[in-house]
C-alpha cells in the first residue's frame, strides 16, 4: 500500500506542468523523470523528449550524438508547429460553439416569434383590435405579455446579430492566421 503511495505521488510530482508551449521530458542519473520548459546544462547532452500542451510526445532527441542538435532543432520546430496547430483546433472549437450559440438562438426567436403570432391573434378579438362592436376591451395581462414578447424577440434579435458578428470576426482573424503562418513557413530560411 505505501508503494502504491509513492508511485502515485512520485507520478503526480513528474506531471508536465501545465500552460502552453514546449515541455522537455529527460531522466536525470537516479532514473527519475523531471518535466520542464528547459533542460538544465548538465543533461542537455541527454536523451529526452519533447512534449506538446497536452503532454503527448511530438519529438525526441537522443542523448551524445554529434547530430544532436540538428535533432532538437528539427524537433523544436515540430513541437512548435504541433503547438500552432493545437491554436488552430482550439479556434475550431470555439467557432463550434458560436454556431451551437446562434443556431440555440435562432430557434429561441422563432419560439418567440410563434409565441407573439398566437397572443397577436388573441388581441384580435379585442379592442381595439376587433371589428366586433360588442368586444371586450384587451385584458391588461394579455397587452403585459404581448409587449413582453416583443421586446424580448427584439432583444434576441439584436444579441443574434451581434453573434454573428463575433463569429465573423473570429473566421476573420482564423483566416489571417492560418495566411500568416502559410507565410511564415513558406519563407526561405537563412
Amino acid at each position: 500500500m505505501l508503494a502504491g503511495l509513492a508511485i502515485a505521488g512520485t507520478a503526480r510530482a513528474g506531471a508536465p506542468p501545465a500552460g502552453g508551449g514546449t515541455v522537455y521530458k529527460w531522466t536525470d542519473e537516479k532514473g527519475v523523470v523531471h518535466y520542464g520548459d528547459s533542460v538544465p546544462p548538465q543533461y542537455a547532452q541527454d536523451e529526452r523528449s519533447l512534449l506538446n500542451s497536452q503532454g503527448v510526445e511530438v519529438g525526441h532527441v537522443s542523448g551524445n550524438s554529434a547530430t544532436g542538435s540538428s535533432e532538437r532543432i528539427r524537433a523544436e520546430e515540430l513541437a512548435r508547429q504541433k503547438a500552432q496547430h493545437d491554436q488552430f483546433l482550439l479556434r475550431d472549437e470555439r467557432l463550434g460553439q458560436i454556431d451551437g450559440q446562434l443556431r440555440a438562438s435562432a430557434a429561441y426567436i422563432d419560439s418567440l416569434g410563434t409565441r407573439l403570432s398566437t397572443l397577436v391573434d388573441r388581441t384580435s378579438h379585442f379592442k381595439p383590435y376587433s371589428s366586433d362592436t360588442n368586444a371586450r376591451r384587451m385584458p391588461d395581462d394579455l397587452a403585459e405579455e404581448l409587449v413582453s414578447v416583443s421586446s424580448e424577440a427584439r432583444n434576441q434579435r439584436r444579441a443574434l446579430e451581434a453573434k454573428r458578428k463575433e463569429e465573423s470576426d473570429m473566421r476573420a482573424q482564423f483566416e489571417a492566421d492560418i495566411a500568416r503562418y502559410r507565410e511564415l513557413t513558406t519563407k526561405p530560411r537563412s
